[in-house]
């Protein structure tokens, strides 16, 4: 739980999505291929651009009109994966519908609720990314500024400059967390063994930057690695003098009136008011509370609560322009060059804290997030026609937790 991390988008037929599909964290894949390249503004060659010019909106395939009866039966089915419970909003011009199924809690057998926390998990990208936005419009970041200036001394001396840019797309070339520290988590008992560790962010800096070198040149490729986002938040901090959550509560929560939206203490392990419980099944079959866990091992990059109507609220005002410039929002609409591959070969598709993918045509930007017990996404298209947002809790960490997000897709796109 060092690192959150992301795996490649695949290609399927228009139809038939990727089992692998729109889920956070170490399992997540594609649900359909990459948005094309020629679709959107791209840098130049080994650039990433300071302004990159806004283009009209594109012409987006005809939705078809919401079939409420579809996607209530996409959350319906909490035996694939197995969950036990799940909610779906859905918002924009396109319509609007709320759904839940299952439980919040297993003991008390309570319904879930509309204003009930989760954690976000790597969503909280989204929100580190706007507010480093904010700092360049400001004039106290500037994208093409290494991290080095930002944080001198905190990087070994025999890295190339990474520049901001680079931990916004992840394409820093920062190496894996090693380290006679890092824990055992192939089990779910290992798992909820570690729901107390606290870790700050100079220790989990240090798995990253103790031995290895880069894995590639900053620039040259793209890796999804939570490690960029810590980085970012401790810039944030750096050059405001106050905690990233503080930041994100005073130029995102508050504004927007997201009051089930935040970021917990290093030491906080609880979910606070009104929350969906997460469970993690044990190896002999038996379903464990996994909610209480303390989230310091994801600093920067999977921390949020939020709740499914916060986060369409903050979806839906990113996308309007109403948190930044047109300039700058054109930073989360903007892949890398055509020639910045993933490591795996595969198409970029993550720009400054969004990714992209092509549902049954639908292009759609925007992030999911994994933490155990909790899976959570937050798409929309770019004509902020189409926002959907959903929050289940699959008890397996592995491949099948997609299967939901799959549904919930193919139901508003066919």
């Amino acid at each position: 739980m060092t690192e959150t991390s992301e795996s490649s988008l695949r290609p399927s037929s228009p139809r038939r999505l990727s089992r692998r599909a729109l889920v956070g964290g170490a399992v997540t894949a594609a649900l359909a291929a990459a948005v094309p390249a020629r679709a959107y503004a791209r840098p130049a060659p080994g650039s990433f651009p300071s302004r990159p010019s806004p283009l009209p909106l594109p012409s987006l395939p005809s939705l078809p009109s919401l079939n409420t009866k579809a996607l209530q039966a996409a959350i319906d089915d909490l035996e694939h994966p197995r969950a036990t419970g799940a909610q779906l909003r859905v918002g924009g011009a396109a319509g609007r519908w709320y759904g839940t199924s299952g439980v919040a809690d297993l003991r008390s057998g309570r319904a879930i609720r509309t204003g009930d926390q989760v954690r976000a998990g790597s969503i909280s990208k989204a929100f580190i990314a706007t507010v480093v936005l904010q700092l360049v419009r400001e004039g106290r970041l500037r994208l093409d500024g290494p991290v080095q200036r930002y944080l001198p001394g905190l990087l070994p001396a025999k890295y190339p400059e990474i520049r901001l840019s680079h931990l916004l797309t992840h394409t820093s070339g920062l190496p894996d967390a090693s380290g006679p520290d890092q824990p055992d988590l192939s089990t779910p008992e290992q798992i909820l063994a570690h729901r107390y560790d606290r870790l700050t962010p100079a220790r989990l800096l240090a798995r990253v930057t103790r031995t290895k070198g880069m894995k590639f040149d900053p620039g040259a490729r793209q890796e999804y690695r939570g490690t960029n986002f810590l980085l970012l938040a401790m810039v944030v901090e750096r050059v405001t003098g106050r905690s990233y959550g503080a930041e994100i509560h005073r130029r995102i929560a508050r504004p927007l009136g997201l009051t089930g939206t935040s970021v917990p203490a290093s030491d906080d392990p609880y979910l606070h008011g009104p929350h969906v419980h997460g469970y993690q099944e044990m190896s002999d079959g038996r379903l464990e509370d996994a909610t209480v866990y303390n989230q310091s091992a994801a600093y920067g990059s999977g921390e949020v609560v939020s709740t499914t109507r916060d986060l369409e609220t903050f979806l839906a005002a990113l996308f309007a322009g109403e948190l930044l410039p047109p300039s700058l929002l054109e930073h989360m609409f903007t892949l890398p060059p055509p020639e910045v591959l993933m490591v795996d070969g595969t198409p970029a598709r993550y720009s400054a804290g969004l990714q992209t993918v092509t549902v049954n045509g639908v292009p759609f930007w925007g992030k999911t997030g994994e933490r155990y017990g909790y899976n959570s996404g937050a798409f929309g298209t770019r004509d902020r026609k189409l926002r959907m947002v959903w929050s289940y809790t699959p008890v397996r960490r592995d491949a099948e937790q997609g299967r939901m997000a799959e549904r919930i897709a193919a139901a508003l796109t066919s």
